[in-house]
């Protein structure tokens, strides 16, 4: 009998279902090879340890024994109906009498790699490359379909429709759910890195909802980055988990005690994490080191100028520029281009930045794009340009979804004169 009451099993249980859920799917991924299985599994183990645990006592490693506790409760309902649908159920049968948690890797080391190994899976080549990202994010990370749109700047049912093409690419294809060899390691790179770093941006500038961040996704992102340049220390992997601590290390000044949103400018730059910062700074000289460097590596650069500025009027803009230029030419896009644009006009006056900006949107892109919009407004504002401002501002409040952004624009629009 436990000594706890049903009521404090349950904290228990749900504080574990946050913070261990996806790394127990990933695994009985790996051991059921089926997503919908897998999902089946992690629900009926959770249901299990509520009805177990307070009759039996939390046991000492709830990972391992939520893990064995799924497998075997999809297992046993396999053969109650008597079929399977890709593992034939001798063949299930004998990996259930063959395998054991020790033999399996179901310690929480072996939990916290499945899943660097299930990223590796919904990253492969035979993958479409836009279903990879929306599978990985779903899935790894367990993002709904509406958050992993707006990290698309896409419709919930386009995401919806990729991520069931590529688990039935995964299924008819049989892809190993294993990190590739070595060798193969490098090719599958770039699509690993650019998932783990949306999943940073859904945590370290949520799409939707009430709160402006979500520091279980981007300490994820963050962790699976460390991961990566422990398991393959290429300098773009370096480079990036540099970025997501840089940026990370903004965090607590980035929002208000009432969780309003503050600019970087209006920062308490006191609140920011040195040891974030001096980390990720180190990483940034050892990738640039390396000259075989990339656009994560440029951006973490652009980055550690802004960490390294005691003050927004301190801030090196030529610099900055400069290392847009750089990158704008390494990886041209209308998002880096607006960045580019924002710098200028730091540098060279909101007039520069605005036309930059209008160059941008008469060409057709970021229409829907809310920044594009509110940089446009702040530069128009800045220029006294006020009835602009407010069509910009107004554009810019119809698109965005999170909730401390909508509050950040109404105020600025309630600020206009007249």
């Amino acid at each position: 009998m436990s000594d706890e009451g049903p009521a404090q099993v349950r904290e228990r249980v749900d504080a574990i279902y946050r913070s261990d859920a996806r790394r127990i799917y990933a695994t009985l991924v790996r051991l059921l090879g089926d997503f919908e299985l897998a999902e089946e599994g992690l629900h009926e183990a959770f249901r299990a340890a509520l009805e177990q645990w307070p009759r039996d006592g939390v046991p000492a490693n709830t990972r391992a024994w939520l893990v064995s506790a799924g497998r075997f409760k999809v297992i046993d309902g396999i053969r109650r109906r008597a079929q399977f649908v890709d593992v034939p159920l001798e063949e299930l049968e004998d990996r259930l009498g063959a395998e054991t948690p020790e033999s399996m890797g179901w310690d929480d080391e072996g939990v916290e790699d499945d899943r660097l190994r299930l990223i590796f899976t919904c990253c492969h080549p035979a993958v479409p490359a836009d279903a990879r990202l929306a599978l990985t994010l779903r899935e790894v990370c367990g993002l709904t379909t509406e958050e992993i749109a707006r990290a698309f700047l896409t419709k919930p049912p386009t995401v919806a429709q990729r991520i069931v093409r590529a688990k039935t690419k995964i299924r008819d294809a049989r892809i190993p759910y294993q990190v590739p060899s070595r060798a193969d390691l490098p090719e599958r790179l770039d699509a690993v890195l650019r998932v783990i770093y949306l999943v940073f941006n859904e945590g370290y500038s949520a799409s939707s909802g009430e709160s402006l961040t979500r520091h279980d996704l981007s300490a994820e992102a963050i962790r699976l980055g460390r991961l990566l340049v422990e398991l393959l220390p290429e300098p773009e992997a370096v480079g990036l988990l540099a970025l997501m601590l840089l940026q990370e290390s903004r965090r607590s000044a980035r929002s208000s005690p009432t969780g309003e949103l503050i600019l970087l400018d209006a920062q308490d730059r006191s609140l920011w994490n040195r040891e974030q910062i001096a980390e990720g700074s180190a990483l940034v000289e050892r990738a640039l080191s390396s000259r075989r460097f990339g656009p994560y590596t440029l951006q973490a650069a652009i980055a550690a100028v802004h960490a390294e500025a005691p003050s927004a009027a301190a801030t090196d803009w030529t610099q900055i520029v400069g290392l847009y230029d750089v990158l704008v030419r390494a990886a041209p896009s209308p998002v880096v281009e607006l960045n580019r644009a924002v710098a200028v006009a730091m540098r060279d006056g909101p007039a520069a930045g605005l036309a930059l900006i209008d160059a941008i949107l008469a060409r057709g892109d970021l229409p829907d794009y809310h920044l594009a919009h509110s940089a446009r407004a702040d530069f128009c504002r800045r220029l006294g340009r006020m009835a602009e401002a407010r069509t910009s501002y107004e554009r810019a409040l119809a698109l965005t979804r999170q909730e401390p952004e909508r509050r950040f624009l109404e105020r600025r629009l309630a600020e206009l004169p007249g």
